[in-house]
């Protein structure tokens, strides 16, 4: 069949779907206007394509379509990405925000003074860039390198796209591997798993699968038992059982099972995971025997071994460390409070006896718990400790995982609390500042939040950490367990390794809180009281909704009116939505795309792009999905879009008074936040909570989610849903089973002197 061709630049983009590359375009034709084309001039363009901006200039093959609704369409069969030849081209092109650090204004002046030759003098002689004004060697140099990058990041889009690959990864490919991009893709696609943050096994495998490497072949069998490890990481297991990571791995990669054992055997001779015998069987059922002697091979375990766990490697060193480095803490003495006379540790005859054993238990013993639900005296319980620290002359620190936990510990105790990432002090290219090298200056380290603490952070904090440190480990045993890998608070408790004080009496004024009230009947399996059985509800309502387009309806007239107007809340600072699952009409991202449109509409004054199938708009409420230490932000922290510079190609975040700046290539890394699920609003407390309770929901509606999204919520909470919806929830006590071996390790004294 023969086919039209068609040349011209990119003026809009009118749709783009980053999964399939499927887009609509609208294209000014080269050399005029065309017959039978609106008036505008323009064509439609319709197609899988790379991803295009507007000023690109492409020429296309393909076929003219009328299409009974939208009229005549240029259908895409081929497209190739060229230079333009006219000036008002070149100028259009350099302008578009495609080369960084060239503007609209810059454009202008640099094809002013090269004329048709600007883009040749670019490519061939950049350092003539300096006869234009405002250019010196340095902003040569810049736009010489970013027109290089953008010529090779351009040449990996047209080879992901031919694989039906993502071509928003390009740039991220570029920047890791350099002039030797194209080749690390061609030859070991699985490397990109490894080592960039958005490419996960599935698009490396979809582009073997092109290549034709085969089914069977070592490094595919490799990289999928990793990738099945790193999903179970994100479920918050530590290892997997043997049997079920290779029953896993065999049925993702369409393998039959006897393949798997090899390539668990290699990765462990390489290091990448680590196998380890428990003396506790790792599958759920009764323990099979005493033994820890770990196996030599994955093969001399045996098949009906069901005491086998295999662990990403980190995860076994950081599981294992922190057993060691835990009962090196609670067993050195004397410790460095413990020259404090009991005399000298006079407390206020207000504490409840619960709360002053708590303060007694952690100057007397280097480790110590404390857990308690909302409304128990936690708080006082601190600030009465720290009172007794700061008299003896002794040197402490506050610090939680997050940094809106952090924030709150600080301004509840009146006392500097800081993220346990920045009391560490993280430098870029070295790590931690504080390591064993460099421990702490602390006689006793606070911890708030702990039940967020994840395996991998727990282990950098004891490492830092001298014996005869006392660390005192505070948090709510009731709440969702870490985002992370591990389920520390509750293993520490359950080893037996150090003492816990339980806070169970709530205090008066808390109890005329129907959010505290109702955040312990929901724990001890009773159903929440709503205003419409009590007389004296302020602050936690029900609105009822069948369906998640009636709650979802109900969401966005609560966020943007109903709240606002009666309580004076502002709706993106004070109001935070939660959902328990991220699809449907109530789950995280429809609610992020209806709110994000009535908050924060589009408009001519307010810049927006388009980055990862994702609109980002100046005044977007957002979250950071993943930890960056270079840039000083974790996952979970929420933050404002300050500034999009199309220069630049960057975003700018305001994080609380931080800024952060990412390039649109780490884009990913930020999602809408107007809406976020219960985890990762962890360790966060809000002024107003609103959340949808759905029977629809009924994978996640379980007590203890339930019980920490109430307990996010400081002055209002709001449910949206059905009592029927919240009954499963709370009569759900069943809590997700995580494999993690570290109470074993402690209780067992495992690992002492390795």
């Amino acid at each position: 069949m023969r086919m039209d061709t068609l040349v011209g630049s990119v003026e809009r983009v009118t749709y783009y779907n980053p999964d399939n590359g499927y887009s609509v375009l609208r294209l000014r034709p080269e050399g005029g206007r065309l017959p039978g084309l609106a008036r505008d001039g323009l064509a439609t363009v319709t197609g899988n394509l790379p991803e295009l901006s507007p000023g690109e200039h492409v020429r296309l093959s393909g076929n003219w379509v009328n299409h009974p609704k939208h009229g005549l369409q240029f259908q895409v069969e081929f497209c190739e990405q060229t230079l333009p030849a006219t000036l008002a081209g070149i100028r259009r092109y350099l302008g578009s925000g495609l080369v960084k650090g060239i503007g609209p204004r810059l454009a202008e002046r640099i094809v002013a003074h090269f004329a048709d030759q600007t883009l040749e003098i670019i490519e061939q002689h950049p350092e003539r860039l300096e006869a234009v004004p405002d250019i010196g060697p340095k902003r040569a140099a810049r736009i010489a390198a970013a027109w290089e990058e953008q010529k090779q990041v351009k040449e990996i889009m047209l080879f992901l796209h031919s694989h039906g690959v993502n071509t928003n990864l390009a740039t991220k490919i570029y920047k890791r591997y350099g002039d030797q991009a194209l080749q690390v893709v061609r030859s070991n696609p699985y490397q990109l798993a490894r080592d960039i943050y958005g490419i996960g096994f599935k698009t490396a495998d979809q582009i073997a699968q092109s290549l034709g490497l085969p089914m069977d072949h070592p490094t595919r069998l490799e990289a999928g038992v990793i990738y099945a490890l790193n999903q179970a990481t994100e479920d918050g297991h530590a290892f997997l059982p043997r049997q079920k990571l290779v029953e896993q791995a065999a049925q993702m990669l369409g393998v039959p099972p006897e393949q798997i054992l090899p390539a668990i055997e290699r990765l462990a001779q390489s290091e990448f995971v680590h196998p380890d015998l428990l003396p506790v069987a790792v599958d759920g059922a009764e323990p099979q025997g005493s033994t820890n002697t770990a196996p030599r091979s994955i093969g001399e375990a045996g098949a009906a071994y069901s005491n086998e766990a295999v662990y990403l490697t980190p995860l076994y060193h950081s599981e294992q460390g922190i057993a060691v480095r835990l009962r090196a803490l609670a067993e050195a003495l004397p410790s460095r409070l413990m020259d404090i006379p009991p005399a000298f540790t006079p407390l206020d005859p207000q504490l409840s006896t619960e709360q002053q054993s708590a303060v007694h238990m952690a100057m007397s013993h280097p480790v110590s718990l404390l857990t308690g639900g909302p409304g128990t005296g936690k708080t006082t319980t601190l600030k009465a400790l720290i009172a007794v620290v700061e008299a003896a002359g002794k040197r402490y620190a506050l610090a939680s995982p997050t940094g809106r936990a952090a924030k709150r510990l600080a301004q509840a105790t009146e006392r500097p609390a800081s993220t346990i990432h920045r009391l560490l002090g993280f430098l870029p290219g070295e790590g931690f500042k504080h390591n064993p090298e460099n421990p702490l200056p602390v006689d006793i380290l606070v911890v708030d939040e702990a039940s967020m603490l994840d395996q991998q952070l727990a282990f950098s904090l004891l490492k830092a950490l001298l014996p005869g440190t006392h660390l005192l480990l505070v948090g709510d045993i009731d709440q969702l367990p870490s985002v992370g890998a591990g389920n520390v608070l509750r293993d520490i408790i359950h080893s037996g390794i150090a003492p816990v004080t339980r806070l169970n009496l709530i205090f008066r004024q808390a109890v005329q809180s129907h959010i505290i009230t109702n955040a312990h009947r929901i724990n001890q399996g009773q159903m929440p009281v709503f205003p419409k059985d009590t007389q004296d509800g302020k602050d936690f309502f029900l609105f009822p909704a069948e369906t998640p387009e009636q709650a979802a309806d109900w969401i966005l007239d609560l966020v943007s009116n109903r709240i606002p107007q009666k309580f004076s809340l502002h709706p993106n600072r004070d109001i935070q939505v939660l959902s328990p699952m991220y699809r449907g009409p109530a789950g995280v991202s429809a609610l992020n795309e209806r709110l994000q449109e009535r908050l924060n509409p589009p408009g001519a004054l307010t810049p927006e792009k388009k980055l990862f199938g994702q609109t980002f708009r100046t005044g977007d409420k957002l979250m950071q999905t993943h930890n960056n230490y270079d840039k000083d932000v974790y996952n979970g922290d929420i933050g404002v879009l300050s500034q999009i510079d199309f220069i630049e190609q960057s975003l700018t975040v305001d994080f609380e008074g931080h800024l952060a700046t990412f390039e649109w290539s780490e884009a990913d890394q930020l999602t809408l936040a107007y809406a976020v699920s219960v985890h990762k609003a962890q360790g966060a407390e809000f002024p107003a909570v609103v959340m949808p309770l759905l029977t629809q929901h009924y994978l996640m509606l379980q007590r203890n989610l339930l019980y920490t999204a109430i307990t996010r919520a400081r002055k209002l909470c709001v449910l949206v849903g059905s009592r029927r919806a919240i009954a499963i929830a709370v009569r759900n006590n069943r809590v997700a089973h995580r494999f993690t071996a570290l109470d074993w390790r402690l209780s067992r004294n495992y690992g002492l002197g390795l």
